[in-house]
């Protein structure tokens, strides 16, 4: 299967996001990939609620969605649209991370909303709570492509490795990270965690990524947000296949699948689960009294 990674800088208007976004994969397209993928936040980045709330539609009436659907139809390829920030009915207000999963024919064949929130503090001058703006999601989402198993995730859910044995003992073959990973998080943990997940599990991961400085004229106020960049894929085994590095553009990678099976015979791990027992975590409802 040959894939392509879309990498972007998006700016917080989806109007000028998206030409961007349909050249970089029409040129995918035109390089023989089968399967696109774009990276988290596809429509828009901005770091003013109030400025995402004017502009975010909710999924019935996104028009990135509906372009990129129209797309995906024109060039008969899959395209994973690695999320869109969409308008919820969530009472207070909070909106979804979605990524969305295009067939061919334009029809909308899977979706999963990021299960894990960015709340964090990075340093005393930068924190994140991703939380007060939107809801998590609640269930893991194997989908097919073409028949070879396709496990969804967003972004900081690289940092939760029970969620990609889930899906890989569930049958997913290719797992897909796309993001919008913070530069000093990147610097640090973005490859070796995205090479761990496709070790532990014997997967090949597709990570598209956003990349530099994102424009928000409409927050000329707020301080600008950048991204790590660095869209990579990796095989079973743990190498790095392609690394787009921190310009905006479509990297083109031929996925030889039965690597998967290759990896996963020599460390056969994902069928060496024991049952054991403690210590109960705070989660564990059995620890509540």
């Amino acid at each position: 299967m040959t894939v392509g990674l879309v990498q972007l800088t998006v700016g917080d208007d989806p109007a000028l996001n998206l030409p961007v976004t349909l050249d970089l994969i029409r040129q995918a397209a035109a390089q023989g990939a089968r399967l696109i993928l774009t990276p988290e936040a596809t429509n828009l980045l901005s770091p003013d609620r109030a400025h995402q709330a004017r502009m975010l539609r909710p999924e019935t009436e996104d028009p990135t969605l509906a372009a990129l659907r129209g797309e995906a139809r024109a060039l008969g390829v899959w395209l994973l649209i690695g999320s869109l920030a969409l308008r919820t009915d969530d009472a207070a207000g909070r909106f979804a991370n979605r990524s969305l999963l295009i067939a061919p024919d334009g029809g909308i064949v899977a979706r999963y909303d990021k299960l894990h929130m960015f709340d964090v503090t990075i340093s005393d001058t930068e924190s994140f709570r991703e939380s007060a703006a939107y809801r998590p999601g609640d269930r893991a989402v194997l989908a097919q492509v073409d028949g070879i198993g396709l496990g969804l995730s967003i972004c900081y859910d690289l940092r939760f490795p029970h969620l990609y044995r889930r899906l890989a003992q569930a049958g997913a073959r290719i797992l897909t990270v796309p993001s919008a990973f913070n530069p000093t998080t990147g610097a640090a943990h973005w490859e070796v965690l995205l090479r761990a997940r496709a070790i532990e599990t014997g997967c090949f991961v597709l990570a598209p990524a956003q990349c530099g400085t994102h424009p928000a004229p409409h927050s000329p106020d707020r301080p600008a947000r950048r991204s790590h960049g660095h869209s990579l894929v990796v095989a079973p085994w743990g190498e790095v296949l392609a690394d787009a590095g921190t310009v905006p553009g479509a990297v083109i990678v031929s996925l030889d699948l039965q690597a998967v099976d290759r990896a996963r015979s020599r460390i056969p791990s994902l069928s060496h689960d024991r049952p054991f027992s403690g210590p109960q975590g705070h989660d564990d409802p059995s620890a509540q009294s």
